[in-house]
């Protein structure tokens, strides 16, 4: 049974989410077993600190055993300093209180991290992609999965540009998962493009996430939140996909700005959440559905110096580009990692490639730390982040310039009547 809250203006306290954790909590079957927690990285914001103190107040006494699993995806493992960030823990907590805890990175880059779980046939593929793929996808996940009696997911939801709605079992397929399912769900998701899934809620890429967890043996249960920088305005707790359905539901309410106009000039300013242009690409695809055709959205992020941590070899080379770049040139880039050309295209947005010849829609500058020759490099724009100040970007929507002081987390799109 779902217990939950949500409204999209009001901030719960901590009494409000202690007294929801205790009832959604006490529904679920722990008493004496061994509990496994995926949370997210660094990368997306939320109370983690309370839900990490709450579920060790609530459940701590009457497990077995209580570890959590940062669903990293491919990103960097987390520091042990980014860790207790990340946690509110300190070391001396975790030698403390929490001494019997372990907080543990997903080793994606370790083949013998996963164990595959099955394979979801080419036939069933077909039919959830909507025709798009006729392919199996082996389903191979972290086997820390197997040595637990239950697994809770603790996260966020906002809008994705993958997925249509961040959370719920996407914390398994990519947060903890092998390869080739990374690959192939995210690469359907940039062939349908993020114009037309972000902050979709059912989407054949959630599809094929819920048929792949449905191979899961051991039983899962979800706490899902939606927050707004420091407002926590929902807590559901209860079966993944319902938890997970009724953040996104609220998410869609308090994340999704509805504009009247297209604008020409963006400045997405980033936060230091975001480390690389990888993560920061958010101030491109969450912006993309307002800004004009043949408008600009530059990336302002003095404090990042690197593309890509993990993926910035493969992004040197193949450089970022309209989807159509790739798909009338399969033969050529197919061997590539399909996740990082469907990054690659979520950053470029969307355009054209015809007879050689690629047209975007939209002009992509980056003012960081990246030298200018790297940029330009990649098929992006360069521009110097000194020379410029964001206030003098303020108020002047009317003029068609948006200034979004804190980008990544908010989609913006037009209301249907600024859209014809």
């Amino acid at each position: 049974m779902l217990t939950s809250h949500a409204h999209p203006t009001q901030t719960l306290t901590e009494p409000d989410v202690r007294g929801l954790l205790q009832r959604g909590l006490g529904q679920i079957d722990v008493s004496g077993k061994r509990l496994l927690v995926l949370i997210p990285d660094g990368t997306r914001s939320g109370p983690i600190p309370l839900f990490f103190r709450l579920i060790h107040e609530i459940l701590g006494g009457e497990v077995a055993a209580l570890d959590y699993l940062i669903a990293l995806g491919t990103h960097q493992p987390m520091p042990s300093a980014a860790i207790a960030r990340l946690t509110g823990a300190s070391a001396a907590d975790m030698a403390g209180r929490y001494r019997n805890v372990r907080v543990l990175n997903h080793a994606w880059q370790h083949p013998d991290t996963f164990v595959t779980l099955g394979v979801i046939p080419a036939a069933e593929i077909e039919g959830l992609s909507n025709g798009l793929f006729a392919m199996p996808v082996p389903v191979a996940l972290n086997r820390l999965v197997l040595d637990y009696d239950h697994i809770l997911i603790c996260g966020p939801v906002f809008p994705h540009e993958v997925a249509g709605f961040s959370g719920g079992n996407k914390y398994f397929f990519p947060g903890i998962a092998g390869q080739e399912i990374i690959d192939f769900t995210h690469w359907l998701g940039a062939l349908i493009t993020n114009y037309e899934i972000i902050g979709v809620k059912h989407t054949p890429v959630r599809a094929v996430i819920e048929r792949a967890a449905a191979m899961i043996p051991t039983p899962t249960s979800a706490i899902c939140f939606v927050v707004t920088e420091n407002d926590l305005h929902g807590v559901f707790t209860g079966p993944v996909v319902e938890a997970w359905a009724a953040a996104a539901d609220l998410a869609a309410q308090t994340h999704i700005l509805w504009v009247d106009r297209a604008y020409d000039q963006v400045l997405s300013v980033m936060p230091r959440l975001y480390d690389d242009i990888w993560t920061a690409a958010k101030g491109m695809y969450k912006l993309e559905p307002v800004i004009a055709d043949g408008g600009r959205v530059t990336i302002y992020a003095p404090h990042i110096d690197e593309i890509s941590y993990t993926h910035g070899r493969i992004l040197d080379e193949i450089g970022y580009h309209v989807r159509d770049y790739f798909v009338k040139q399969w033969d050529r880039f197919k061997h590539y990692p399909w996740g990082v050309l469907a990054h690659s295209t979520h950053l470029r947005g969307m355009g054209a490639y015809e007879n050689g010849v690629e047209t975007p829609r939209v002009d992509v500058s980056l003012a960081t730390a990246i030298p200018p020759e790297r940029v330009r490099r990649v098929n992006l724009d360069y521009t110097n982040p000194a020379a410029i100040r964001p206030e003098a970007w303020a108020g002047q929507e009317d003029a068609g310039i948006l200034l979004v002081p804190h980008a990544g987390e908010m989609l913006y799109r037009l209301k249907p009547e600024a859209a014809r």
